[in-house]
């Protein structure tokens, strides 16, 4: 059985595709991260697994979530995901669609989380250092883990900044423990 990933990447490039001939990237975007949180419903995971709802009424309860969320083209994806059995990769279509969006407008969205709020020109500064360093746009959203004790935890992609005093606690526990 193929997997998720596998499944959904077709289905991303062809929707990116489509976007790029619209010039529609941004309202792609939007309509794929809506259908892939009606999809994570555990409400309507349980409904799609009914043998009692027929696809054409899981289409329309779809389509009536989500009002005019979607385009005509937004409300074809549904018909062909669930039509072809594929509502549980939405989630997967979504995430793929928008790393092909930001490897196409060079733009990276980055988490920072760190130990007590951070003032607005802070951010600012750690987001213009991320853009130098990464070469790119970078979306940079912040969070607060009291856990932390201090500093922060930066990540963007695969590439990780541990610099939080907790993680540094701990390799010297480990080291001292080796």
């Amino acid at each position: 059985m193929p997997s998720q990933s596998n499944i959904a990447r077709p289905y991303a490039q062809a929707l990116f595709q489509l976007a790029l001939e619209e010039g529609k990237l941004a309202a792609w975007h939007d309509q794929l991260q809506w259908l892939a949180l009606v999809a994570d419903d555990s409400q309507l995971k349980e409904l799609a697994a009914s043998p009692s709802v027929t696809r054409d009424q899981m289409i329309g309860l779809i389509h009536d979530i989500s009002g005019d969320r979607l385009d005509q083209h937004g409300r074809n994806l549904v018909q062909l995901v669930v039509h072809n059995g594929r509502l549980s990769a939405l989630r997967e279509i979504a995430d793929a669609y928008a790393e092909l969006r930001a490897e196409a407008e060079k733009t990276i969205t980055a988490s920072m989380i760190t130990a007590t709020p951070m003032a607005e020109d802070q951010r600012h500064g750690f987001q213009t250092a991320l853009k130098s360093r990464l070469g790119r746009a970078v979306e940079l959203e912040f969070e607060v883990d009291e856990a932390l004790i201090g500093g922060a935890v930066i990540r963007a992609g695969d590439w990780v900044i541990d610099g939080s005093v907790r993680t540094q606690l701990d390799r010297l526990v480990g080291a001292i423990g080796s």
